[in-house]
């Protein structure tokens, strides 16, 4: 087996709570054998409009200086605390097309992104995550700031129906190892008797059984909590599957918007080790 260390990309703002965010994909790189890059975009200053070139060289250089002086003071504690070296690159432009650039150019198999508080605020700016979710197909983590994965402490994972699947891939199993047992599944099917039912299937795995219907997702939900899950995988595939049947027919922005625990949005396929 090749030694492959997997590709972590954070994209972060130096806003809402980046410090948190930072600290879950250190967990996450050190379950799996990952290395970070840590990626913030600013936006070009409007001040070269209002003033003159001198005057606005002077103000760029300013903030510049100030916004890489906040980056280093967000990750060099996190990177000391847990020995971790974390690549950064302080970037200006569209902040579209500058994500889209890095992700082309560095290929990275993850990518971590913060949960958005409301339709109208994102970490990175308008519509970030699904710009995310359409440019890269691999694998997406959204990080939540409650109930966050802490590095060197054993995970509270959680899976959504038939994202068992997803643990034959070696980074999917280097997850198991770091997860507290009995697994949390978390399965909906139609019509049935058995809604919230919770029955063990062997001795590593305790399954919690819902009825579909239009409560599906907010009862979910308030079982995460109960359950202290801080990390609930769903495959990607199985979203885009037109065989795929109840929860994960839904729309994927509606699951990161109602359920208040990280994510990890697996794509298998592409988590081979190299």
């Amino acid at each position: 087996m090749k030694n492959y260390k997997y590709k972590i990309l954070v994209l972060s703002d130096l806003k809402q709570a980046a410090s948190t965010m930072l600290k879950s994909t250190v967990s996450l790189a050190k379950m799996i054998d990952g290395e970070i890059d840590f990626l913030c975009v600013k936006k070009p200053s409007e001040i070269v409009e209002r003033e003159n070139q001198l005057s606005a060289i002077r103000t760029i250089n300013q903030e510049h200086f100030t916004a890489k002086k906040e980056m280093l003071n967000l990750i060099k504690p996190i990177s000391e605390d847990y020995n971790i070296k974390i690549n950064h690159t302080l970037s200006y432009g569209n902040v579209k097309d500058e994500i889209g650039s890095y992700i082309k150019e560095q290929q990275p198999d993850i990518i971590v992104i913060g949960k958005r508080k409301s339709k109208t605020i994102n970490i990175l700016g308008d519509n970030i995550t699904q710009f995310v979710l359409n440019k890269h197909s691999g694998t997406i983590m959204i990080s939540a700031e409650k109930n966050t994965i802490e590095p060197d402490k054993e995970l509270s994972l959680g899976i959504i129906e038939d994202a068992k699947e997803i643990f034959n891939s070696e980074f999917t199993k280097n997850l198991l190892k770091n997860t507290q047992k009995p697994l949390k599944a978390f399965k909906v099917i139609e019509n049935s008797d058995k809604k919230n039912e919770v029955s063990l299937n062997d001795n590593e795995t305790v399954e919690y059984v819902f009825e579909e219907n239009s409560d599906t997702i907010k009862n979910i939900s308030n079982y995460l909590s109960k359950s202290n899950i801080n990390l609930l995988c769903i495959d990607r595939d199985k979203e885009k599957d037109k065989n795929s049947k109840h929860l994960l027919k839904s729309d994927i922005n509606r699951l990161i918007k109602n359920f208040n625990v990280s994510l990890l949005l697996t794509n298998g396929k592409q988590l081979i080790l190299k």
